[in-house]
């Protein structure tokens, strides 16, 4: 890397309310020389409210490994570039890899500015353990490939992640309830930040029916977290688990997990969790 050679910046745009972009990714996206975006009509409707006229480049699935080299080419001559999706955190299920991936290789500078991401907003917000979490992306568009992908997360302790579109919602709630088990419990999120978010916790069973009874929660983007499998627990964990559980006949749960971290060296966190999911 040059002295005189661009940086790419990686920046967060929000993921519904506008007012959610910090005030970094403004003064980034009204400093670079270019930005790339996932589709330029889209971002160009947030530039448009923030005032700010720059060249956009178009940056998606179908174009990024020819594009790569454009923007690498540019950053050696010295401009600073932005890299932004739809919305929220670019790869995050968003094109961007390749490039990043390219701009590193050639030694040039890769810089992250923070912000909106729908998996964290989501989960800060589910009620289910966030101590340890996967995240899944989107699942096979097909049953029979979404129920082989379920399959083998059927025996994951950790909370799972999962984006899902309007038309599959349904579709994925029900053969998650399928492999999972209709007690499970989950979360769905819709729609965060905007007008008609909603956040919904119940078991994998009554989530299909509230779902099916209200067709308006089936509108929209979503976010769908399930708890992990308890039964899938280390032999270790299990043993933490069993140990706040008998504490917690004599004390306050806070102060049995807290009791149990120090016994096994396990994060109290986690140990909270768990033991809130199993109550529950």
């Amino acid at each position: 890397m040059t002295s005189n050679s661009g940086v790419l910046y990686i920046v967060a745009t929000p993921i519904g309310n506008l007012s959610d972009i910090s005030e970094r990714a403004k003064q980034i996206l009204d400093s670079v020389a270019s930005i790339a975006a996932e589709d330029t009509r889209h971002t160009g409707r947030l530039l448009q409210h923030l005032g700010i006229t720059n060249k956009l480049v178009s940056l998606h699935d179908h174009n990024e490994r020819q594009k790569a080299s454009y923007f690498v080419d540019k950053l050696l001559k010295g401009d600073d570039i932005a890299l932004v999706s739809d919305a929220g955190t670019p790869l995050i299920s968003d094109p961007g890899y390749f490039l990043v991936r390219e701009v590193r290789a050639a030694g040039l500078k890769v810089v992250p500015i923070p912000g909106a991401c729908a998996l964290v907003a989501a989960l800060s917000a589910s009620g289910l353990a966030t101590d340890r979490f996967v995240f899944e992306g989107f699942l096979p568009a097909k049953s029979t490939a979404r129920q082989k992908q379920l399959e083998l997360l059927n025996n994951e302790a950790r909370t799972m992640v999962f984006y899902e579109s309007t038309h599959r919602i349904a579709h994925s709630l029900k053969d998650m309830s399928a492999i999972f088990g209709e007690q499970r419990l989950a979360t769905v999120a819709r729609e965060l930040t905007k007008t008609f978010e909603t956040i919904h916790s119940d078991s994998l069973g009554n989530l299909i029916q509230w779902m099916q009874q209200d067709r308006d929660q089936q509108r929209g983007e979503f976010v769908v977290i399930v708890s992990g499998n308890l039964n899938s627990l280390t032999s270790e964990e299990s043993e933490s688990d069993r140990i706040v559980d008998i504490l917690s006949t004599k004390l306050p749960l806070a102060q049995a997990t807290s009791l149990a971290a120090e016994i096994t060296g396990e994060r109290k966190k986690g140990l909270y969790q768990r033991a809130l999911q199993r109550r529950d």
